[in-house]
Parts: C-alpha cells; structure tokens; sequence
C-alpha cells in the first residue's frame, strides 16, 4: 500500500504546477493532501476528482484558507470529517479551519491532519498548544483500537536538530520550540522525554531513513530551496503495529519537481 502525503499551499495553483500529472504516474492508494486554500464549489472540475480514486474533501469555513482532502482507490468503510466526528470533545473551533479528515477501511485508518502553525502572531502559537494538548485524548484513543492509524500531514514541527538545516537560529521559532519538539518526544516516545506515559507511535519516514538534512519544507523566502535550508515538519505517524510493515526505501521525499513549498512524502506499507 503506497500512501502520499503533500501540502500543497493551494490545490489550484499546486495544479497548475503539474501535481496531477505527477500523481497520476505515482499510483499511489491514498493520497492525503493539506493546505487546499479552497471552498468545495471551486474544485468541482474533473481535475480535482481523479479517475480510479474516491475524492474528500474537509474545506475550511474561511474562504481561501486551510482545508484538508483525500484521495482512495478504495472506496471507505467511513469518512469522517473533522476531530468532532471522532471525538466526544469540542473540536468545532478546529474543525471550522478544516484541519482533519479520516478514511477508514478494515482493519486500518487514514488520516490527513493539518496543524496549526503558530509563526503569524502569538496567539496562533497559543491556539497550536492548544489543539496539541486538546489532541493527546484523540492519540491515546488510536492506540486502544484494534486498528492500526497513518496519520499523515503537515505537523509544523521539526522534531530534531537533524530535521533543521539552521537549527540553532530557530530554537525561538514556532515549529522548532522547545516545548514543540518535548511534544513530539512524548509522542513518539523519543529522545529526552520527560513525560509519564509516553506514547509509542512511529516517525514511519526515520524507520527508514536516518540520514541528515533530508527535509519536506523550505521558505519562500531568499534562496532556501536552493541551498537546501529546509524544515522536516511533514509526517506519516503510525500506530506501533505498522512499524515492521514500512517498506524500506530512499527516494521519500520527492524534489524532483515543485508543486508547492512543500515536498510529497511517500511511504510503502506491507498491508
């Protein structure tokens, strides 16, 4: 089962820029896609509904902005589309930036999850610590299913300093805090963790792949891209029960063309 995760920081321009055509060599079974920047009457055309693939999308209620889709060759036991419809919890501030939708199939879910970035203003930073620790309940509850869970997506942190290519310039910045990166330390149960009861879910592209300045996002900004100054921060996290079905591979991070300011993460499971 091939699975792809992208954020395409606009799913009309992304198009614009080759990504179906790409996709469609690719082949994968799910594709998960963040960042869509649009309403469900603006990708209405055929384009954005491949052939052989069941398309959903969970749109943001704030025109241009956010939205999260998936894309499977297999149609879904289920859709669900945002926190609320898999949590007994408030998730209606959240869910009206469009930032989460799950498919699920026997035995397996897949989900695309689009965090919330906290660089604009503090109180994006504190409304990303928030869903953080509003979203533990949702992690703790994947792991007492019998289910195994992909959650793919743009988690806007970078882990490591491995996963940052000017990681001493950034550790005052959103997405490489200290407090981010203890998160995702609980959350993989990984390196100086300090928090009881860790959890046990697996970085899928680091089982493979342990190599340096291998990174899913560079800025816009000066020659980043160029000089290959990019942040790690797109995932596929997995449910324990997935790590020994990770196909090894190397070429998971796709740079050979640009659809956005991101990078396609692509990943093998034996399932």
């Amino acid at each position: 089962m091939k699975v792809i995760s992208v954020n395409v920081n606009g799913i009309r321009a992304a198009a614009r820029k080759g990504l179906y055509a790409w996709l469609k060599k690719v082949d994968a079974d799910v594709i998960c896609l963040q960042e869509l920047k649009a309403q469900p009457d603006q990708i209405e055309d055929e384009l954005y509904h491949p052939a052989g693939y069941y398309s959903y999308f969970h749109c943001a209620e704030k025109k241009g902005y956010s939205s999260v889709g998936i894309y499977c060759k297999q149609k879904p036991d289920a859709i669900h589309m945002g926190l609320g419809a898999i949590s007994k919890d408030d998730w209606s501030d959240v869910d009206a930036e469009g930032r989460y939708i799950q498919a699920d199939f026997k035995g397996i879910s897949i989900a695309s999850l689009y965090m919330p970035s906290g660089s604009s203003k503090e109180e994006r930073q504190l409304f990303k610590y928030d869903v953080m620790e509003r979203f533990e309940s949702v992690l703790k509850s994947m792991l007492r299913k019998r289910r195994e869970f992909i959650i793919c997506g743009d988690w806007n942190i970078a882990h490591k300093k491995i996963d940052i290519k000017n990681w001493r310039g950034n550790q005052k910045n959103s997405g490489f805090l200290p407090e981010e990166r203890a998160w995702m330390d609980w959350l993989l149960n990984d390196g100086d963790n300090r928090r009881e009861r860790p959890l046990k879910f697996v970085d899928a592209f680091r089982v493979i792949n342990q190599k340096e300045h291998e990174y899913t996002w560079w800025s816009n900004r000066g020659q980043a891209w160029a000089n290959n100054t990019g942040w790690r921060i797109d995932y596929q996290i997995v449910t324990p029960g997935l790590k020994d079905k990770i196909v090894t591979g190397s070429d998971l991070i796709y740079k050979d063309e640009r659809f956005s300011d991101h990078a396609p993460l692509l990943i093998e499971y034996e399932y």
